[in-house]
């Protein structure tokens, strides 16, 4: 996907309306997925954790085995007006819906309890339960959206430093527990 086919980036204010739209997609998932899902069906990202700005997408990620079997799910949710892209094929099958350039969906087929799977529940979690640390990613998203209006990529991998010592942070923590 060229950065001419995406969208410009921009945050809205949290919406409780998020939660419920997750709610409806994941009953429309769990009927179609099913022989290929490994365990549950996540809302992650920005839309997940209340209180946060974010780009009005929902995040889903769906527990399957592996990506090899979970290949022929990508000509079933075609079905469901997902566009399969072969970003990060090595760790998911990532999709968008129902365009590049209006987005109101992004689905994540990810092994169940792999690294990235892991990752994306931690971050989550340590921000509905850090409201600091929400609140500096928040402000953090809102500089990088203005500097990287145009470029979804760019955008993305400047928020990485701050995810890794989330990260980091949160499984500093579990070690002391």
């Amino acid at each position: 996907m060229s950065d001419e086919e995406d969208a410009q980036i921009y945050l809205e204010d949290y919406d409780p309306v998020w939660p419920a739209r997750f709610a409806v997609e994941r009953q429309r998932l769990v009927e179609v997925l099913e022989p290929w899902m490994a365990g549950p069906i996540e809302h992650v990202g920005s839309t997940a954790i209340p209180g946060l700005r974010a780009k009005p997408i929902i995040d889903i990620m769906v527990a399957v085995r592996t990506l090899e079997e979970s290949r022929p799910a990508i000509d079933v949710l075609r079905g469901l007006s997902y566009l399969y892209f072969p970003h990060r094929a090595d760790v998911m099958h990532w999709f968008c819906k129902p365009s590049p350039e209006i987005r109101t969906h992004h689905l994540h087929l990810v092994p169940f309890r792999s690294r990235l799977w892991t990752e994306r529940l931690v971050f989550r979690d340590y921000l509905r339960s850090h409201p600091l640390a929400a609140s500096e990613y928040a402000t953090l998203k809102a500089r990088l959206a203005e500097e990287h209006r145009s470029d979804r990529e760019a955008y993305t991998d400047a928020k990485g430093p701050f995810i890794r010592r989330i990260l980091a942070i949160a499984s500093a923590a579990a070690d002391e527990s």
